[in-house]
């Protein structure tokens, strides 16, 4: 199936409407699907249609340049993740074995360092140094793949998730339907492009005639003065930035902020709480790279009403709660979450191709309530089992986060030779408190099986660059720490 170019149709409709503010410039739709044509063009003499180009930059306007030409030149994007290492970049080149490595010019030495016999073009360069007209936007094949997203690698060595132009296509309709669209929208993008997070965002501006805020990092005291200073009216963050945001001023969010996006993972009671409390109208999301973003979503104005649930998922999305025999859940009964449907990645790079019809298995635990409310639980690898009993470390992690000396918290299962595993947690403190404090105070909300019997003070926790919590390093830490 064949659709319009959707940004160059934008620029049609829309031409002098904001497409893309951002590092001090203001990009019409009609600027940003010219500048789109001319990067299609350069990329065009480069490589050949069907070829892959990875992507190693910042949150810039000219990624997003990059991002709308790729489909123009018939090639797919690998955007990779700033953060990591040369060795982890090179590990995931050799994987995609893209035929151009398009860099920052600050990232220019990682970029060498990892790339191998992979040629290298600066993002400055392949975005300013043209002089070929603009490619024309020829129309979207949805079936074809538009993007490879690695994994964020919480639980291992990441891989390479396809994404067609139909997935994002269907994911961005799921979500209008779910939030709706109001003619003053203005979405603000703070998580990084790289994560599909951060990507929908820009797709869905060019989806929906809507302008896009763009900033290169997360600054919660940037952040909180553009919510008002730009009459933002959707910011998607995680968990991690939310409570910065809180932290650093107490003052209500702007009136015309009809939607926080919050998703990464488990949300703390608590956390949804005080924004209740502070009217922040929080709607949690649960999505994965592998579901080109959100698979599910609560609705806007069930947010008050349903704290903690995930909500339902998205309209073109089904979800099933799978039991470890294979059965379908009953209403409250916690299994693995499962999703079917045109937002799905048809697999992985090296990987057989899923079938359409097939059951994608998140690996992520959950249960969906008598009126098919999705509530997530945890990861499914990161279940603790101590003495025969289930202990899901999100649930402890909640607890030490609703006491007001702890900002953050990690907990793992470690090897234990009476009980299998036990409970161990790393938590960054905001103010002096002890151990002792700490577990008495677990004591007081959890079962005894479910207390950690250490707890560590740390200055940070290892996390991704969109904020999630990478478990696996800090169980291999706190092992370490332990021999």
């Amino acid at each position: 199936m064949q659709i319009p170019d959707w940004l160059a149709q934008q620029a049609a409709r829309h031409p002098h409407r904001p497409a893309l503010i951002g590092a001090g410039m203001i990009l019409t739709f009609a600027e940003l699907d010219r500048w789109a044509g001319m990067v299609a063009a350069h990329l065009q003499q480069i490589v050949s249609p069907g070829a892959r180009v990875a992507l190693l930059a910042r949150n810039r306007p000219a990624f997003a340049a990059v991002v709308h030409a790729v489909p123009r030149a018939r090639i797919t994007l690998v955007p990779l993740n700033t953060r990591l290492t040369a060795a982890e970049l090179a590990f995931q080149l050799r994987d995609s074995t893209p035929a151009l490595m398009i860099v920052d010019h600050d990232l220019l030495t990682l970029a060498r360092d990892a790339a191998g016999n992979c040629p290298i073009v600066t993002l400055e360069e392949l975005t300013t140094s043209t002089t070929t007209p603009p490619l024309s936007a020829p129309p979207v094949d949805l079936d074809a793949p538009h993007t490879i997203i690695y994994t964020s690698g919480t639980t291992g060595r990441p891989k390479g998730a396809i994404l067609t132009a139909g997935n994002h296509w269907w994911n961005a309709i799921g979500s209008l339907i779910n939030l709706g669209l109001h003619e003053d929208d203005r979405w603000l993008a703070v998580l990084p492009l790289f994560h599909v997070g951060g990507l929908s965002i820009l797709l869905r501006g060019a989806i929906y005639g809507m302008p896009v805020v763009l900033h290169e990092r997360f600054d919660p005291t940037l952040v909180r003065r553009t919510l008002s200073e730009q009459q933002i009216t959707i910011v998607s963050l995680v968990t991690v930035m939310l409570q910065r945001l809180l932290a650093i001023d107490p003052a209500p969010f702007p009136s015309h902020l009809r939607c926080v996006l919050l998703g990464g993972g488990p949300v703390p009671q608590t956390l949804l709480e005080q924004c209740a409390e502070r009217g922040i109208p929080v709607t949690q999301t649960y999505g994965m790279s592998e579901a080109a973003s959100q698979a599910a979503t609560l609705a806007p104005n069930e947010a008050l009403q349903r704290l903690g649930s995930a909500g339902k998922p998205l309209l073109p999305v089904e979800l099933r709660i799978i039991t470890p025999s294979g059965q379908i859940a009953a209403p409250g009964e916690i299994g693995e979450i499962c999703l079917r449907g045109p937002t799905i990645s048809p697999g992985y790079l090296g990987s057989p191709p899923r079938r359409p019809d097939e059951w994608f298995h998140t690996g992520d635990l959950g249960y969906l309530d008598s009126e098919g409310y999705l509530y997530v639980v945890d990861r499914r690898n990161d279940l603790i089992i101590t003495g025969g009993e289930n202990v899901y470390p999100a649930e402890i992690e909640a607890v030490l986060l609703s006491h007001p000396a702890v900002s953050e918290a990690g907990v793992v299962g470690l090897p234990d030779p009476e009980w299998g595993q036990r409970p161990v947690a790393a938590v960054v403190c905001r103010q002096p408190i002890t151990t002792d404090d700490l577990i008495a105070y677990c004591r007081s909300q959890l079962a005894s099986y479910k207390v950690p019997r250490t707890i560590v003070f740390v200055d940070e926790l290892p996390r991704t660059a969109a904020g999630k919590l990478r478990r696996y390093e800090l169980r291999a830490w706190l092992q370490a720490r332990e021999r």
